[in-house]
């Protein structure tokens, strides 16, 4: 099925719940190495998604309420997300699609505000995202 390429400068947007940590989340922004361009912004090829990369996010995982720290990052694309005729340099042209997996990978551990503290013992959580294109004109599948 038809749906629209991403281009550089389309967002992941994360949703907030990764489990039982809710995070404090940002967009993460695409920058695509694909030969062709849309819109004269090039298009994004199967492995762009790694490097999107959102550092700073606080996050909570109740009993653990004092805010920690972490980095939000797509772990693996749907089957939808990757084109399966169009290729550009050899590789998979990204597509809007459904849900990414999504992780947030703890740098800062949460707080469980006790005598004494008790910090976050989970080191990664995950969770799901989609993407928000500007792209409404070329489409691939």
């Amino acid at each position: 099925m038809l749906d629209f390429i991403l281009i550089t400068g389309d967002q992941a947007i994360f949703i907030p719940t990764f489990g039982k940590a809710i995070v404090v989340v940002r967009p993460g922004i695409l920058t695509g190495t694909g030969r062709a361009t849309v819109n004269k912004k090039t298009i994004c090829i199967d492995g762009d998604e790694k490097k999107v990369i959102v550092p700073g996010c606080p996050y909570t995982s109740p009993p653990f309420v004092t805010p920690g720290v972490g980095i939000l990052s797509i772990q693996s694309l749907a089957i939808n997300q990757k084109a399966r005729r169009v290729k550009s340099r050899g590789k998979a042209v990204l597509l809007k699609g459904s849900m990414f997996n999504a992780k947030f990978q703890v740098m800062v551990p949460a707080i469980e505000p006790s005598i004494p503290p008790i910090p976050d013992p989970v080191p990664l959580y995950t969770g799901t995202g989609t993407f928000m294109t500007t792209n409404f004109r070329a489409k691939a599948t």
